[in-house]
């Protein structure tokens, strides 16, 4: 009986921790359906454009590139020989992909001690205060071909053009500033709907 009542136990904490991740939105392509689907992201959104004035259309287009959304991805690990699993060329993780270190130096600089790479929430805050630091540097909110760039490479590194001898990445940050107008068409169009009270009880 003990037995029992112990395998249930168990069973219902990895419910609970299971459903603690959430999954991809169903339709990743529009983000009013996204923020209509995962209220808290939105809410999260909207708390990280308040505090480090990234608009929410770029904040979700760069986790789209970074994830799909995904919250516990993790670059694909090398092949040793060709064929055995080896180790995976970063240390990046969750929704923003953010590198161990960088994520460390975003606690200590926020307080944020507790926050994971697999938390929306966090992430979301993350790619805020990652892409606050070039708007004293000049950039505009909204390039955010020249943001992703930078979150890629760094601000240093950026400022040095490292970008220009990787051309797949050119095409990759051209993506994101393409998804991230296509993402501000659409928020002009439901953001006042979203931004009713109903849409912040979840």
């Amino acid at each position: 009986m003990i037995q029992k009542n112990f395998n249930s136990f168990l069973i219902i904490i990895i419910l609970v921790v299971s459903s603690c991740v959430s999954s991809p939105p169903k339709k990743p392509d529009n983000i009013c359906e996204i923020f209509k689907e995962k209220r808290s992201w939105y809410k999260a959104a909207i708390k990280s454009e308040t505090r480090w004035k990234l608009p929410p259309y770029v904040l979700m287009a760069f986790i789209h590139q970074e994830s799909s959304f995904q919250a516990r991805i993790k670059p694909e690990r090398t092949k040793l020989l060709g064929f055995i699993p080896w180790r995976r060329p970063s240390s990046s993780v969750g929704y923003s992909q953010a590198l161990k270190n960088t994520w460390q130096d975003y606690k200590d600089e926020t307080g944020n001690s507790r926050a994971s790479r697999t938390n929306f929430s966090d992430s979301a805050d993350f790619v805020g205060w990652y892409a606050s630091k070039g708007f004293y540097q000049g950039f505009s909110s909204t390039d955010a071909r020249s943001l992703y760039l930078a979150y890629h490479e760094g601000y240093g590194g950026f400022k040095k053009k490292t970008y220009r001898k990787k051309q797949w990445l050119i095409r990759v940050a051209d993506r994101v500033q393409t998804r991230s107008e296509m993402y501000q068409k659409q928020y002009w169009g439901c953001a006042k709907d979203l931004k009713k009270k109903r849409f912040f009880f979840f």
